[in-house]
């Protein structure tokens, strides 16, 4: 099975591959360059969902089952920010030294920490069947950074699940508890059904 993510990013692509050959056979995880679309797909929705599914439907011209997904940090003190903005928070996209530090100022002197961070995955069939999941992992913002692994937010995310910061786990471990992992799962079974509905 074949599945097409809107994505370059090979970390992401190796990523899904693992995560999705858990709960599908054979399946290959192929990224836009792989099946010959090029340029940028401008995200202008206003919500995890609709950026999801923008980039889904831009990876389905190429007629495999395409999958798109957005995520983010949502921090209630904040209003749910950063949210569809986490990459680009501190105003340069991806730089995770400036987000951080912007998150920790406009936190300053806040009591509640609690935030989410969510994971939509949009997926749409060759037939034009489309569908969204929604996977979020609940915590709070730590005051200051712990752990030496992960990316982005995951040095100041203290996951209540897991109790440690999500910098502080194995990539198992983050697996099992993350917003992403849980969003896969929940696509992975949607999937399923759908696949084993047409086959009958």
């Amino acid at each position: 099975m074949k599945i097409v993510l809107a994505s370059r990013n090979r970390h992401k692509i190796g990523e899904l591959e693992a995560l999705l050959s858990k709960y599908l056979e054979d399946v290959s995880v192929l990224s836009l360059d792989d099946v010959g679309i090029y340029g940028d797909i401008e995200e202008n929705g206003t919500t995890f969902e609709e950026n999801a599914f923008i980039k889904a439907r831009a990876a389905a011209k190429s007629g495999y089952i395409s999958i798109g997904d957005d995520s983010g940090l949502s921090v209630r003190a904040l209003g749910g920010a950063p949210g569809i903005y986490s990459a680009r928070f501190a105003g340069e996209h991806g730089n995770d030294a400036a987000n951080n530090a912007k998150l920790l100022s406009e936190l300053e002197g806040k009591s509640d920490r609690y935030g989410e961070f969510v994971c939509a995955i949009a997926c749409v069939m060759p037939s034009g069947e489309e569908f969204c999941v929604r996977g979020t992992a609940a915590g709070e913002i730590l005051h200051t950074p712990d752990g030496n692994g992960g990316f982005g937010y995951d040095p100041l995310f203290y996951s209540l699940e897991a109790k440690k910061s999500f910098a502080a786990l194995t990539a198992e471990e983050k697996n099992a508890v993350s917003h992403r992992g849980k969003a896969i799962e929940l696509f992975a079974k949607k999937l399923k059904e759908l696949i084993s509905e047409s086959e009958k």
